[in-house]
């Protein structure tokens, strides 16, 4: 068996102490005594927390989930060094072939973890069954829900989560039979209302995508999707690269909804210099920290996880363990994974070691090292 040594964030706060992995790579037990987070973060000794996770990955390291092939793979690996131990891997709005070619390039990574990367989990279809007004970076092949078409990707990974906009005709009305199937169904590209909003809440759609962007904003006699989401939501994802969202926007669904969680939207920008990448059938360009398309619209991001739990402490104020939900648990709850995105007795041992700066050491899926520092 493995052990670690440190301040470990339990669910019930830090303990000083170890964690003991089996050789399954799940965690046998805790031991340790209880101390407060401002001693665990001054006291020299390492941080262990819960590997982060990340519901919406377009891709890392000069590739793209739309390539098919070996491209989920390499994503995999750059997130996991960033601290990233399981994620979705995401489509984006694409003809069904493309969609095809993409699927079937994840069929064997969803079924088996390959070393040195992240698990994933399954697929985030970000479309195609988004509002063709607003595509934001989206290729333009929005089109309604086909539930054959949805079946037939499925079949190919398991696809865990959708982004639909509740107003593309007869969206709405199967909101409740995607549920009832196991998917989960996220509000998202749309300019649907706020009783729209309403409405795809009541018949189980349970979260937001990229909160904030390429949706009907807050206004106060309108108050729009951002206005159902606010008002009603338990879940959200938002990007808090500083980029995509003000810090005084996440800081106002912070305050909203109890259970909003932390994506990347990273692409294959993520890891790599400034210059040109794909997305989708997009070409985008990375440059002064964010990823545009030619016409300046953000296109996603090149935010890691890691980075993301530092914006939230350093520059929101957040505790570690309030940002720590923000980064693992609260993904893990909204899919229903219950042995992720927590360190406890039975859990997978996803575990990130960082210093008192909250700078990775070195990250852990199931048990197993992830190579650290991250190649060049």
């Amino acid at each position: 068996m493995r052990s670690l040594a440190g301040n470990i964030l339990t669910p019930g706060g830090f303990v000083k102490g170890s964690i003991t992995f089996t050789a399954e790579g799940r965690i046998e037990k805790i031991h340790g005594t209880p101390v407060s987070e401002d001693a665990a973060r001054t006291s020299g000794r390492p941080l262990l927390l819960p590997g982060f996770i990340d519901l919406h990955v377009h891709g890392a390291g000069g590739r793209d989930i739309m390539e098919g092939g070996s491209a989920a793979q390499r994503v995999a690996e750059v997130h996991a060094q960033h601290g990233t131990t399981s994620m979705l891997a995401t489509t984006m709005t694409a003809p069904m072939d493309e969609l095809v070619i993409a699927m079937q390039g994840l069929t064997s990574i969803c079924q088996q973890r390959q070393t040195g990367g992240a698990r994933v989990l399954g697929v985030h279809l970000e479309g195609p069954y988004i509002n063709d007004a607003k595509l934001g970076a989206q290729p333009a092949f929005a089109r309604p829900v086909a539930v054959n078409e949805l079946s037939q990707l499925n079949q190919l990974a398991p696809i865990r989560l959708i982004t639909l906009a509740p107003e593309v005709p007869g969206n709405m009305d199967l909101i409740a039979s995607l549920c009832d199937a196991g998917y989960r169904v996220q509000l998202g590209h749309s300019m649907g209302s706020y009783e729209d909003g309403v409405q795809a809440l009541a018949q189980g759609a349970g979260s937001f995508t990229h909160l904030f962007n390429a949706m009907t904003g807050l206004h106060h006699r309108a108050p729009g999707l951002v206005g159902a989401a606010l008002a009603h939501a338990q879940y959200a994802e938002i990007i808090p690269d500083l980029v995509h969202v003000h810090a005084g926007a996440i800081r106002v669904a912070l305050r909203a909804i109890p259970c909003l969680y932390c994506v990347s939207d990273s692409t294959a920008a993520t890891g790599m210099p400034d210059g040109e990448y794909r997305l989708g059938s997009h070409t985008v360009y990375k440059c002064m920290g964010g990823v545009r398309l030619l016409d300046g619209t953000l296109a996603g991001s090149t935010l890691t996880l890691d980075q993301a739990l530092r914006n939230l402490v350093d520059t929101l104020c957040l505790s570690i363990q309030e940002a720590s939900l923000r980064v693992s648990t609260h993904a893990a709850d909204y899919l229903g994974v219950a042995d992720r995105g927590r360190l406890a007795a039975g859990a997978w041992a996803d575990v990130v070691v960082l210093d008192g700066d909250l700078q990775l050491q070195s990250v852990y899926v199931e048990g197993h090292s992830i190579q650290y520092p991250p190649s060049s």
